[in-house]
């Protein structure tokens, strides 16, 4: 079981933990899709699958779409795997059925790089990006694959530039069964929000990686099958404004060249509203959507969580400008501030209506390590490791009221009549602002029309004829029918369907009140039809 990096061969078992039930998981759209078994694949361990020897041979399972078998570790010289906070209980799960094969497990990813602690029980934690701590790893598996007699962490402390990343392993995923598909331009932030890991995990000078990268990767995934939509990963696009205006005209070729086979969305600061040249290269690049972190309309608010550059412009100005390019808003909103009140949960809703946003992950505030929040809450004694709880923060409020709230503002916030009213606003305020795209013969390929009709078909049987929220769906769904806008109602009623139901999991205590939740649900506690 020794050897050398050049002369060993290594199976390596790369495995992703099932999520359990959150906003961002989108399982209950899957029933009205063709084919999708999980939202998106992961970036980083098909980043280290890539990385890894070519002779070695590499097995890649997603256990958000099938379950890895006995076969599959008995396969295997060791076990790769990475995941959140919200995974750890699955991870905990892998490093036991890989142990019952007497497999070594090596774990790495955003929650034991935050939280090596956490994870007793893995042979390898590896601490950071890809990096030295990733050829360490490669070169002692290339000597020696049994189970260390202690635990060994590697830290990554020179990251490889993402100009060395090597293309992701798509093709060892399953693209075409994920909802969207992935790609990183960049990672890090310039910020420094209270609440926000990034800076401390990745930095805050952006790194980038090149157009011609970005085109390659984009190349891979079609040819991998992906379909409808991608979505930019990092956590803030425009943390390197330069770098993105240099990229945008490549995005905008690209899509040209394949007949615009894909739409894409990102994450970005608010404040992106400032550069209305960024905008209108993104729109003709055909981006729909852009997540922002708003958090909360309150300027004392934002001010005291270190968020001041939400408010350069009005924050609903700065929606509006954003709309006015074609694309949509999908915010990010927080309960359990300190400077919440009783009446908070009641101007979060008069905030949604205003701006009209169909799509917000109401979360409740999570102290992470790596942030000033967490060092803030630790020094006042207010952090709370109980995890039958929805937060480990000790809020200033009663904690069983801010839940309440939460819950509150999501049943209230996807209201099937509420929401379908602010997606009747998005379609008919923002659509008329999109590129209009060309139909090619990528777009109208008679796969593509077999799959939409297909999709049309579930929408209108298991919504329109079975729900339980009908008279809005068809309020919406039927004139649009008539003129034969099919393309509108599959992407609202696919999203709005599982807007609706994960609401009433969260009523009902068992939706996760965040994708960074103490309280740790089996995977199996999620709800399907």
């Amino acid at each position: 079981m020794t050897g050398s990096l050049h002369d060993s061969s290594r199976n390596i078992l790369c495995v992703f933990p099932r999520y359990t039930s959150s906003f961002a998981t989108f399982e209950y759209s899957y029933e009205l899709t063709v084919g999708t078994k999980a939202c998106m694949p992961p970036q980083g361990l098909l980043v280290i699958a890539a990385t890894l020897p070519h002779h070695w041979q590499v097995r890649f399972i997603d256990e958000n779409m099938e379950p890895a078998e006995d076969s599959d570790f008995a396969w295997a010289d060791a076990v790769f795997v990475s995941g959140m906070h919200i995974q750890r209980r699955q991870i905990d799960d892998i490093c036991r059925r890989a142990h019952k094969h007497d497999k070594p497990v090596a774990l790495g990813g955003p929650s034991v790089s935050a939280c090596p602690d956490y994870y007793p029980n893995a042979d390898y934690l590896h601490i950071g990006e890809l990096g030295d701590a990733t050829e360490a790893l490669i070169e002692i598996l290339a000597r020696d694959v049994r189970r260390p007699d202690r635990q060994i962490v590697l830290k990554t402390e020179a990251r490889r530039d993402l100009t060395d990343f090597p293309l992701p392993a798509y093709e060892l995923a399953k693209i075409d069964s994920y909802l969207i598909g992935t790609i990183q331009f960049s990672s890090g932030c310039p910020y420094r929000c209270e609440f926000c890991d990034i800076p401390g995990l990745y930095g805050r000078v952006a790194r980038i990686k090149t157009a011609a990268q970005i085109t390659a990767e984009l190349d891979k995934l079609l040819a991998c099958g992906v379909v409808g939509q991608i979505y930019f990963v990092d956590d803030n696009f425009i943390a390197n404004r330069a770098a993105v205006a240099e990229l945008l005209p490549h995005l905008i070729a690209w899509q040209k060249r394949t007949g615009y086979a894909v739409s894409f969305a990102c994450e970005a600061t608010l404040n992106i509203a400032r550069n209305p040249e960024i905008l209108a290269q993104m729109r003709e690049a055909a981006f729909d959507a852009i997540f922002c972190g708003i958090e909360t309309p309150e300027p004392d608010a934002l001010k005291g969580m270190d968020k001041k550059h939400n408010l350069t412009i009005p924050i609903l100005d700065s929606v509006q400008m954003i709309n006015a390019h074609g694309m949509q808003v999908v915010s990010g909103i927080i309960l359990g501030l300190d400077t919440d009140t009783l009446e908070t949960g009641s101007r979060i809703i008069e905030f949604i209506e205003q701006s009209k946003i169909p799509m917000l992950t109401i979360n409740l505030l999570q102290a992470l390590p790596c942030t000033p929040l967490w060092d803030r809450l630790a020094k006042d004694n207010r952090l709370d490791h109980d995890e039958s709880r929805e937060s480990n923060v000790q809020f200033l409020l009663p904690y069983d009221d801010v839940v309440a709230m939460w819950r509150n503002c999501m049943d209230e916030a996807y209201d099937p009549v509420r929401l379908f009213g602010r997606y009747e606003q998005m379609i008919q305020a923002i659509w008329p602002n999109r590129l209009s795209r060309p139909l090619s013969r990528t777009r109208c390929s008679p796969a593509n029309v077999r799959r939409g009709l297909t999709m049309l078909a579930k929408v209108l049987w298991k919504i329109g004829v079975r729900g339980d929220y009908r008279r809005p769906f068809w309020r919406f769904t039927l004139p649009r029918l008539l003129r034969g806008e099919v393309e509108a109602i599959l992407t609202v009623a696919i999203s709005a369907h599982h807007l609706i139901m994960f609401a009433r999991d969260c009523r009902l205590g068992r939706g996760n009140a965040s994708n960074y939740s103490p309280k740790l649900r089996l995977a199996e506690e999620v709800v399907t039809q």
